[in-house]
């Protein structure tokens, strides 16, 4: 199929989709639906999408809320604090291990990430308030667990319906002990997505870490000329320990990671660094943009899917240093790179030509793209949960031929685009997983690696290629039928 007459089937399907909906909501779904190609330099976004836009009322979407994008993506994985999910106990209980984020240390000891932390509201919280009830979580947290080095609070939906003074209570309870307690009025309705609950959340790094005493945690790190710190990696099977073992070899030194296994203490050392490597622009770019402004540290994306990406990424990196960092570049990617070609000699034959739609939060459905086509494979469907027009801008650059390009798709369209494009895997969230794999179509999970993971880094594409290959060429679907296709049999 040439590529005219792939965009305009493309096209024709995003057309069709929009015929299910009353008139109104076709308008509004239409502006976040469109063919993405890398060749079109009219469109002011990828597919020329409108996105970070409210959910139409009724549709089922993908998101996430600010509580989650607080609680689950920035401060949940800060492994030595303590992050009480401040509300009823629902939201503490499905967040809680969901993500796994990888970390070191002695849960329950001096290390916390998997531990459910709840004020557990009641319906008397919910009249009379749940002030009396934080201060007192606060006092039992540092009975139980006296080795913790601060205490976030995580504000549910209800404790802005209410009116609650987290921040007042905070602050009584930190200046009585010293402690380091951060409230994040993270409110689950705040916003229209998770997005939003990212950047109050790199706020409150902001203003309780940076501009806190957490420095005299311990004794200070004496910065080297080498020092970097990788932000927006969660460590989730393991990414970022992937990706340091790249970073250290070729002679930089992590002194932080924010915020799969980080403590505390190293993101407040942070501002010392001579160079930040950001992974997760949607999540972390506030953070990095205020310690440029303030600090006067560069910051820099990476991108470390695929072996593409990350020779390119890791030249990008070396680049900032001198010539002994870059001598090391090389020698880092002469050494994998028999490796890779090994797994690329494997796999290649048996991906090649595969077709991948792919729908994640605000990251992936770009960066993976080069990882999947390292592999032969052609991505033909794209889009993203909480994404802002920069990040569609940034996908542009990524995207290597025609693509449908999708934002904040739902369960209907998501399934409908699917059955008219008819791609090899699917690759998305959590919650679509069983739609796909009942419809006969193989399936990754690349919110958290399906139980699997790392895929970053040289490591990690090694375990990325195995699964996709397991996830597509499994016999199992040769055993299975979707109800559809079963029409007129007994």
């Amino acid at each position: 199929m040439g590529p005219e007459s792939l965009e305009a089937k493309q096209k024709a399907a995003i057309e069709e989709v929009l015929k299910a909906y009353p008139e109104k909501a076709a308008k509004n779904r239409a502006k976040h639906l469109g063919v993405g190609s890398p060749e079109d330099e009219s469109q002011k976004t990828c597919g020329n999408v409108r996105s970070n836009k409210k959910t139409v009322p009724g549709v089922m979407s993908q998101r996430g809320c600010a509580y989650a994008g607080s609680k689950g993506v920035v401060w949940g994985p800060v492994k030595d604090m303590v992050h009480i999910s401040h509300g009823p106990i629902g939201c503490g209980q499905y967040s809680r291990a969901g993500r796994r984020n990888y970390y070191i240390g002695t849960t329950g000891v001096d290390t916390f990430v998997t531990m459910n932390f709840s004020s557990d509201f009641q319906e008397k919280d919910i009249v009379f308030g749940g002030d009396k009830k934080l201060a007192v979580c606060f006092e039992e947290i540092d009975a139980l667990f006296p080795l913790n080095n601060g205490i976030t609070v995580q504000s549910e939906c209800p404790i802005g319906l209410i009116g609650d003074d987290i921040n007042a209570t905070s602050k009584v309870y930190a200046k009585a002990t010293g402690n380091t307690i951060v409230p994040v009025n993270c409110e689950g309705f705040r916003g229209v997505s998770q997005s939003l609950g990212h950047h109050i959340a790199n706020d409150t790094v902001r203003d309780y870490v940076f501009d806190g005493n957490v420095e005299t945690l311990g004794d200070a790190i004496e910065p080297t000329e080498y020092d970097v710190a990788i932000i927006g990696d969660y460590n989730i099977g393991g990414d970022a320990w992937s990706s340091r073992i790249l970073l250290e070899e070729m002679g930089l030194r992590v002194t932080a990671q924010w915020s799969g296994d980080a403590t505390l203490k190293e993101m407040a050392q942070t501002p010392k660094v001579k160079l930040n490597l950001l992974h997760c622009y949607r999540s972390m770019n506030y953070i990095s943009r205020h310690m440029e402004k303030e600090f006067g540290i560069p910051w820099v994306e990476y991108n470390f899917f695929g072996p593409t990406q990350t020779y390119k990424s890791l030249r990008k990196i070396a680049a900032f240093f001198d010539e002994k960092i870059q001598a090391k570049c090389e020698e880092v990617i002469a050494k994998y790179e028999p490796m890779i070609n090994a797994v690329v000699d494997k796999y290649r034959p048996r991906l090649e030509g595969k077709q991948v739609m792919l729908f994640v939060g605000g990251l992936r459905p770009r960066h993976v793209i080069g990882a999947y086509e390292d592999l032969g494979m052609e991505v033909i469907g794209t889009g993203y949960e909480f994404a802002h027009d920069d990040d569609y801008k940034r996908t542009k650059d990524e995207i290597m031929r025609s693509t449908v390009i999708y934002d904040d798709v739902n369960e209907y369209e998501l399934e409908a685009f699917v059955k008219k494009l008819e791609p090899d895997l699917v690759a998305s969230g959590i919650k679509e997983k069983y739609v796909f794999q009942k419809m006969g179509l193989p399936y990754r999970q690349m919110h958290s690696w399906d139980y699997s993971g790392p895929y970053h880094g040289f490591d990690g594409f090694a375990i990325f290629a195995s699964d996709m290959d397991l996830a597509i060429n499994s016999p199992v679907w040769g055993y299975s039928k979707a109800p559809w296709e079963t029409e007129g049999e007994a």
